[in-house]
């Protein structure tokens, strides 16, 4: 994720709202996440469909790693030759297409 820029990137809600169409245009150029505050607080992050997709691949990938982590602490790995057994296994029991 891009850095936030306090003065750029930090946005009260009623002057979102005043100006949505300009800063929703400003988030698509920029690709910077944008924060709405309500009452002075932190109350949203907004980003772009592009940054929203990065970050679930990203996510989605983070997630295979510690998956495949765990599998091989669980010890649950086979090697090459097993596997192309398996494979050749699975072939010959859906038959010729």
């Amino acid at each position: 994720m891009k850095h936030i820029h306090i003065s750029q990137d930090i946005v009260p809600l009623g002057e979102f709202k005043s100006k949505a169409a300009q800063y929703l245009k400003r988030l698509a150029e920029r690709n910077h996440p944008m924060v709405i505050t309500q009452n002075g607080r932190p109350a949203a992050v907004l980003l772009s469909p592009s940054e929203f997709d990065r970050l679930l691949e990203k996510h989605r990938f983070l997630m295979s790693v510690a998956s495949g982590l765990e599998d091989a602490e669980s010890d649950r790995v086979m090697d090459t030759a097993e596997l192309k057994k398996r494979l050749s296994k699975l072939r010959a029991e859906r038959g010729p297409k």
